[in-house]
């Protein structure tokens, strides 16, 4: 099925569709190798890169760690345009669906595990964030059949909160900057666990309607 009107194939007899109206169909169907996707393809690419950078020569010389920033910075800027262009342009499409989350708990967890490795971080700290974000994917998942749950805000912040917490822990920080990105993180653990049991709060409701639903429909 290719999301053309049969008139515009000529397999019907019909009159084909004008110029105009033909390319609009064809430019509606969003490719696999659009903007959006190779952004989130980038930030797969991003991730081993990004853990050679930050590992390299131990974990400590701050210049490796500078670059290891730059690409961790690069790939969550790609993670907020690649969404954005896909909604705004109409470029979505189930290699989108499936590869942007995918890419989007790499480059974190990728972050939070090496951090953690070079004892920078409690592996504590990264086994709640880990957890959190993998269980919401896969509830997603499991409600997908009955509702899509949508990013809230407070989901937005979170990661706005990971992601810069993150990155300040990537840097070589001394000094009042590196007890900041203490606290960061820790508010960035906190939106982790409230949002995460506003999810399961959404996804059960979802679930728990849709089951509704169906057996009003049988």
């Amino acid at each position: 099925m290719t999301g053309v009107p049969a008139s515009a194939t000529g397999g019907t007899g019909a009159k084909p569709a004008p110029a105009g109206k033909l390319g609009a169909a064809v430019v509606n169907q969003a490719s696999l190798w659009n903007v959006a996707n190779l952004l989130t393809m980038v930030r797969l690419v991003l991730v081993p890169g990004f853990v050679l950078l930050l590992l390299h020569d131990g974990g400590y010389d701050p210049v490796w760690r500078a670059y290891a920033w730059a690409a961790f910075a690069v790939a969550m800027i790609t993670d907020v345009f690649d969404g954005h262009l896909a909604r705004t342009y109409n470029l979505v499409t189930d290699f989108g669906k499936i590869a942007d989350p995918i890419a989007d708990k790499a480059i974190m967890g990728a972050a939070l595990i090496c951090l953690s490795y070079l004892g920078d971080l409690p592996w504590w700290v990264t086994g709640v964030i880990l957890f959190r974000e993998v269980g919401i994917t896969l509830m997603r998942f499991w409600v997908i059949r009955h509702a899509v749950i949508p990013a809230s805000r407070g989901g937005k912040i979170k990661t706005l909160a990971q992601g810069t917490a993150a990155g300040m822990y990537v840097l070589a920080l001394t000094g009042p900057l590196a007890t900041m990105r203490f606290w960061v993180m820790a508010v960035a653990v906190v939106l982790t666990v409230v949002t995460g049991l506003d999810y399961v709060q959404q996804a059960v409701t979802a679930r728990r309607k849709g089951l509704a639903a169906e057996r009003a429909a049988r």
